[in-house]
């Protein structure tokens, strides 16, 4: 009997193609598990229910296309093809694309809208319109249908009968109910009949209340130019339609509630308004009386004549004071005028000429002075050292009877030098003569 026998390789590969031909393309519902996002950018998860898991894998070109960010716990759809992973002989889903599921998806698309409006500055409170305090007219935007309108006018009739009502009829489920909403509110704006709007609806699936999340309405919310009370749903609830509006009311009753003051409370605070207005009366009279009798006697104080009196007795003083400071006034300028007669005398011109002039002479006298001292200074010095330089002179020397001998231009004053027939001359202190040697002696004595 022949054996048939694979290679581990070869069963994978055969394994592989079972799969991939016998399921083909399928999609799979279930909670993602071990979810991880390695430097690759590959997702790699289990997909699981209450009994079993598969491994998947969704590669960086597929997963590229979410408009979501999927984490360990969430619920979603998968659509994709069976495969084996050879190395380990695991079998696995190769993931083409993912989606929330169900509910999932939804929530998925609702935070992604607050996160964008969010970011544009819908939700600010300093963009909130303040409500009425006394609304005359109050408009309903809602199904005429529905529990909701009941709620809110049972909460009106008996808060605050003395409002008029507009309702504004609306669909609030289903995929014409966004259009529908937006047009009504569009038409209270319009025809600006009411003080405040309450846009209200029942409770209800994250499905039914859609119709609240779509930027549509948002929009027509915030462009609102009358104020949007929002009551949608349960307490639980909460729309994109509660988070743009003035203000979120937790139910359609509470929105009614909110917009409205309550009558009994309207009606303390005007038989307390009622007793403080009395009151107030009553002090103000008391006060204006006693400002009378003040006025009165300030009047008798202020009688014209006595005014005309005391203001005859300012005049005199004032009269006295300018008396005084016209004298003292006159008596600083003539003081000031024979202090600048004084410098002007001082700086005349033919006071300062008299100045330069004995200045001039003064220093014309110390310049003789000086020139006389310096001449006789100087004739004594030079008499001095022409007497010293007459002692040094050879002129002295001749007239002690010596003479000096040139030849050639040159002093001679060795005999050797000499020699017959040279021609000399010798100065005397009175003339001079020409001689030729004949003889000499150089004999040193």
């Amino acid at each position: 009997m022949d054996k048939k026998i694979y290679t581990v390789s070869r069963l994978n590969q055969e394994v592989q193609k079972l799969l991939e031909s016998g399921f083909g393309t399928l999609w799979l519902q279930g909670e993602l598990s071990n979810f991880s996002r390695p430097s690759s950018g590959h997702y790699y998860f289990s997909l699981k229910d209450s009994q079993a898991q598969i491994r998947c894998a969704m590669f960086k070109g597929r997963n590229r296309f979410l408009d979501f960010r999927p984490e360990s716990g969430d619920a979603v759809v998968v659509r994709g093809k069976l495969g084996l992973y050879a190395a380990r002989g695991d079998y696995q889903l190769i993931v083409e694309h993912m989606e929330p599921a169900g509910a999932g998806k939804l929530q998925a698309a609702f935070e992604a809208t607050k996160r964008e409006l969010d970011k544009r500055g819908w939700f600010d409170q300093e963009n909130k319109q303040p409500l009425p305090a006394l609304p005359q007219t109050i408009g309903v935007v809602t199904s005429p249908t529905g529990a909701a309108l009941r709620d809110v006018l049972h909460v009106l009739a008996r808060r605050y009968r003395q409002a008029d009502i507009i309702i504004y009829p609306t669909l609030t489920q289903g995929a014409s109910a966004a259009p529908a909403i937006v047009r009504a509110l569009q038409t209270a704006n319009r025809r600006a009949e009411t003080d405040v709007l309450l846009l209200v609806r029942g409770g209800g699936s994250l499905e039914d209340l859609w119709a609240f999340n779509e930027v549509a309405v948002a929009e027509a919310i915030r462009n609102s130019r009358i104020p949007v009370v929002a009551g949608i749903g349960h307490e639980v609830d909460i729309s994109i339609s509660d988070l743009v509006a003035d203000l979120r009311a937790p139910t359609p009753s509470a929105a009614a509630e909110l917009a409205t003051p309550d009558t009994s409370s309207l009606q303390h605070r005007l038989s307390s308004t009622t007793r403080r207005l009395h009151r107030a009366a009553l002090g103000r009279l008391g006060s204006s009386q006693q400002r009378l009798s003040q006025q009165v006697a300030r009047l008798q104080l202020r009688h014209p004549q006595r005014r005309l009196n005391e203001q005859l007795q300012r005049a005199d003083e004032l009269e006295m004071r300018l008396a005084r400071a016209w004298q003292s006034r006159l008596q600083r300028h003539q003081s000031r005028l024979q202090g600048l007669r004084a410098s002007l005398d001082a700086h005349s011109p033919a006071m300062q000429l008299t100045r330069h002039q004995a200045r001039w002479q003064a220093l014309d006298s110390r310049l003789n002075v000086a020139m006389s001292s310096r001449q006789t200074f100087a004739r004594s010095r030079f008499e001095l050292l022409a007497r010293a330089l007459h002692g040094v002179s050879p002129l002295a020397v001749l007239d002690r009877g010596y003479a000096l001998v040139m030849a050639k231009g040159k002093l001679v004053t060795q005999a050797s030098s000499l020699a017959p027939g040279d021609e000399i001359s010798a100065r005397f202190s009175k003339g001079e003569i020409s001689a030729i040697v004949k003889s000499g002696n150089t004999s040193e004595q």
